[in-house]
């Protein structure tokens, strides 16, 4: 397990502030059964609507512990006996045959990759080490020298991927890969269609803020979820949103990084330039049917900053809801595909 604690806290690609409005009332309450745990470095909770023709509790724990530990055996970096380790170890040309699973959660992130021209891509790792963002913590600014040469080992195109057999191999010697932006957003999703399986159909999954809602609550209408207010501190609200058969994912500059005379660097490296983003954009929130792909497109947009990230999330029909920077206030603004969801006289916080 210590393994897997270091996955998350120490490498975060992103950082997940969607709080759950009414969940300790819901764990109360006898209509609903709850269960927890830790899974990815950080907790893990379920919160259901019991039936009669459902398994024990237990067996649905089972499930979603069994469904979690898919992209623990795949996609695990801090795993050496992980599949993405083992491939991120190989010299440039080997080949190597990856799982079902790495081979979706691979495609879905080139698709991103492609549309975003570039500012999402699941080969920064090398990147992210070099700015500290790795198991060593930060430890001095890179030259820009080095990172030119880092830049090297990041692009699609340092890839020779064959998705229809399921190889893959590097082009260029120090190319990795780093799923962590949605690996555990596909965990909820396998997670989620787990519990379908076993027929719970009114559920609410969470992994460290990034959710997976089905059905309706316990109140018998749709889920309603709020954003935490991007800020150091916790405890206040930036929007409230009723959402049902959806993914929500949130990612931001605000909590992981560091400051080197006076200068702050956020953990949110654009892999385009090898430097850490630099604009007004705060957070992003993103509704999507899959948690997976609402947690990559949240980080996709991020590096984009306001004004491309909305126009982006506008021209293809994203749900996402932004933070920015405005001098010393926090600002909103939303696409048009996330206005329904919002609760009313909640936008603003």
């Amino acid at each position: 397990m210590a393994k897997i604690l270091s996955w998350v806290r120490l490498r975060p690609a992103i950082v997940l502030v969607v709080l759950l409005i009414g969940l300790q009332g819901c764990a109360k309450s006898s209509n609903v059964v709850k269960l927890e745990g830790s899974i990815y470095g950080t907790g893990w909770s379920l919160v259901y609507l019991p039936d009669e023709s459902l398994p024990a509790p237990d067996v649905v724990e089972k499930a979603v512990r069994a469904a979690f530990e898919v992209v623990n055996v795949s996609m695990n970096t801090y795993d050496p006996q992980s599949l993405i380790s083992e491939f991120n170890a190989l010299p440039a040309d080997e080949v190597m045959e990856v799982d079902w699973d790495f081979t979706y959660v691979l495609n879905e992130a080139m698709k991103i990759t492609r549309t975003t021209e570039g500012a999402y891509d699941v080969t920064v790792a090398p990147l992210i080490d070099l700015w500290g963002f790795g198991p060593g913590g930060p430890t001095q600014i890179p030259t820009d020298a080095v990172i030119a040469s880092t830049l090297q080992a990041v692009g699609l195109s340092r890839l020779n991927w064959q998705p229809s057999i399921r190889y893959l191999s590097k082009r260029v010697a120090g190319v990795s890969l780093e799923f962590s932006s949605i690996a555990k957003g596909y965990g909820v999703d396998l997670a989620g269609d787990a519990l379908d399986e076993l027929g719970v159909k009114n559920f609410m999954l969470e992994v460290g803020g990034e959710l997976q809602l089905r059905g309706h609550s316990p109140r018998g209408d749709a889920w309603r979820i709020a954003v935490e207010r991007p800020e150091q501190g916790r405890g206040t609200f930036q929007a409230a949103v009723n959402v049902s058969d959806v993914g929500v994912a949130t990612s931001g500059d605000y909590r992981n990084y560091f400051e080197r005379d006076g200068q702050r660097y956020s953990h949110i490296i654009d892999p385009r330039t090898g430097y850490p983003v630099q604009h007004d954009l705060v957070s992003v929130t993103v509704i999507h049917p899959s948690t997976a792909l609402a947690d990559a497109w949240a980080t996709a947009l991020c590096v984009l900053g306001t004004e491309r990230a909305l126009d982006l999330a506008e021209r293809v029909g994203l749900a996402v809801y932004l933070v920015y920077r405005d001098a010393d206030a926090l600002k909103p603004v939303w696409s048009t595909k996330f206005g329904p969801f919002l609760a009313s006289n909640a936008a603003s916080g």
